[in-house]
Formats: structure tokens, C-alpha cells, sequence
């Protein structure tokens, strides 16, 4: 459900590029009825997406990802790399890891595929809009895996041998997880686990706001730049298991 105060803020303005006429006015049509969105441009390609993004300026790019001239990963990159305030999501018909893992590497924010339900991508957008990340829920197990064997990085301290007695591991979670609330490190558990903000919403029983402020708090609080590094944080220390 729709607030007033989301009403009455400025709408969320999106490019919609998509090779198929009879789709992209469908999603046109789907976005015009939203009273917080606004759909700015379309783009028949990925070439056109680029400039039309840099000429509107999007908050937020719906794009396929299989188009002529220039594909919706190659014009990801190259938004991403020109207009860093646009965020991408992938609207496609690709369900394999290869594309989603390509997509979010290369710097887009979501991915949604088509069969998804109409209210699925109306919070996708909103949820990019707001700097969150929308990923869909069948392929979180493939973010986990890849991100599980992945080099470490500042995320993911090493085994300090200087000290042997202790365990640097639940010493690094303990002070990490001393700055979250209950309710946050429970958040934490479910975005790691592939959950929406709408089913983290439903379970919980509390308003899409809400978890949403818990989640952009939970990312401050630990340093957490985006949902990848949050996962491999959450899988690192334990709290939630490496294979789902």
C-alpha cells in the first residue's frame, strides 16, 4: 500500500527500454496507474537506452536484457559508468546464474524476470529507487554460492594467528552485531536469505517502510555497501547457512 507521504514526494522517474513494442506499452501502462512513478523515456535498444538515459536522467532504468544493437548488460555498463545516480533493473526472461551474477557484477541494482507478478516489479522499482537492492528470490541461492567462494576482502577478516586461544571470528561478529537490534540482526538474516522486502514485510508483520529503514540502517551500521556484501557478511559469520 501506497502512504501519503510517498504520494505526495516527488514520483520516481523511469526509462523503460525493451525490443518488444506490445511489452514496453504494457509496462507504460502498468507505471502510468502508479501515482509515485513516472515514466520518462523508452528505449528500444540498449544504445538508445544509454542516450536517452543520459539525456532524462532517470532515477531508475527498466531493461531487458536480450536487444538488438546494443544488450541490456552492455548499456548496464555503460549507464552505470556515465549517469552513477541511475539505477538499473533487469526486467528479463533469463532465469540462469550466468545472466544474474553478469548483471549485479557489472553494477545493476535489481533483477526481476518477466513471469514475475505486476506488484513484484512496482516494488523492485521502488525499492532501487530508494538505494536498496531488489533481487529475485529463486536465485538467491545462486548470490550465495558464488559469493561464499569468493576471495575475502574488508568484509571478511582473516584468522588473526597471533592470537590463538581466541576465535577473531565471533569476536569480529560479537562487536558487529553489539550495534544492531534484535529486530535488525533478524532483518539481516532474511535480506541475506533472498527474502523481498514485501515477504520480510509479511512475516514480520510490518510495513514495507519499516523494513526498509531497518535494512538501510542494518547496511549503515556494519559498512555495508550493497545486498552482496551483506550476504557474504551474514554467510562469513554464521548466520545463515552456505547452502539454503
Amino acid at each position: 500500500m501506497i502512504d501519503e507521504m510517498t504520494i505526495n514526494a516527488a514520483p520516481i522517474r523511469i526509462l523503460l527500454a525493451d525490443d518488444h513494442d506490445i511489452l514496453r506499452q504494457g509496462l507504460k501502462l502498468l507505471f502510468e496507474v502508479q501515482p509515485d512513478i513516472q515514466v520518462v523515456g523508452e528505449a528500444r535498444n540498449g544504445k538508445e537506452a544509454v542516450e536517452q538515459t543520459l539525456k532524462y536522467h532517470p532515477d531508475v532504468v527498466v531493461m531487458d536484457i536480450s536487444m538488438a544493437e546494443m544488450d541490456g548488460l552492455e548499456a548496464c555498463l555503460h549507464i552505470r559508468h556515465t549517469c552513477t545516480e541511475t539505477q538499473i533493473l533487469m526486467l528479463t526472461m533469463h532465469e540462469s546464474e550466468e545472466y544474474f551474477l553478469h548483471a549485479l557484477r557489472i553494477g545493476a541494482a535489481g533483477y526481476l524476470v518477466k513471469k514475475a507478478a505486476p506488484a513484484d516489479l512496482s516494488m523492485a522499482v521502488r525499492t532501487i529507487a530508494q538505494g536498496g537492492a531488489y533481487l529475485y528470490p529463486g536465485l538467491a541461492k545462486a548470490l550465495i554460492k558464488a559469493y561464499v567462494s569468493a576471495p575475502a576482502t574488508s568484509h571478511t577478516p582473516q584468522t588473526d594467528t597471533t592470537h590463538p586461544q581466541e576465535n577473531p571470528q565471533k569476536a569480529t561478529l560479537a562487536r558487529a552485531l553489539d550495534v544492531l537490534t534484535p529486530r535488525e540482526i533478524e532483518i539481516l538474516k532474511l535480506v541475506a536469505a533472498g527474502h523481498t522486502n514485501q515477504e520480510i514485510a509479511d512475516q514480520l508483520v510490518l510495513s514495507i517502510k519499516t523494513v526498509q529503514a531497518h535494512r538501510a540502517n542494518v547496511m549503515d551500521k556494519l559498512g555495508l555497501h550493497d545486498v552482496t556484501h551483506l550476504v557474504r557478511f551474514a554467510i562469513y559469520h554464521g548466520l545463515i547457512p552456505a547452502t539454503l
